[in-house]
């Protein structure tokens, strides 16, 4: 039996509020005792959309950045790869059914076509490249 196609924009709302907890154990190269962000697609969507045209952030910037927001030691690393992904893939299912580029989370200024997110993403590191390309070429 095939698998079923994952619904990226069910899983975007099915996901938990952002909540900070203190972990007990040793997790993802993360100590015990530290607090940690666990974030939402939502919240990932909305700094992607805040950082400007022809700019990108690394990752562990966007992690630093919502944990330190947040009053969190750190975001962890497994649910931000996790919510990326869905935040992107959202963002292509949007731009296949027409949606204007402008009109899209910029998912691609954070996951870059050389990223390991990047490659598990239903497109190309082309495609990607291409993404980038739009982006700076549309009138400010």
């Amino acid at each position: 039996m095939a698998k079923k196609p994952t619904d990226w924009r069910k899983r975007f709302g099915a996901a938990k509020p952002p909540h900070v907890v203190t972990l007990q154990s040793d997790f993802a190269g993360v100590k015990a005792g530290a607090t940690m962000l666990i974030s939402s697609p939502g919240d990932i969507a909305v700094y992607l959309a805040k950082i400007p045209r022809g700019e990108t952030r690394t990752i562990e910037r966007l992690r630093n950045e919502l944990a330190r927001k947040a009053g969190a030691q750190t975001m962890c690393p497994v649910t931000t790869a996790i919510y990326l992904r869905v935040v992107a893939e959202v963002s292509l299912r949007d731009l296949e059914e027409g949606k204007p580029i402008a009109d899209v989370v910029p998912f691609w200024r954070v996951v870059l076509p050389d990223s390991k997110v990047a490659k598990k993403l239903s497109c190309s590191a082309d495609y990607l490249t291409h993404l980038i390309a739009l982006d700076l070429a549309r009138p400010q």
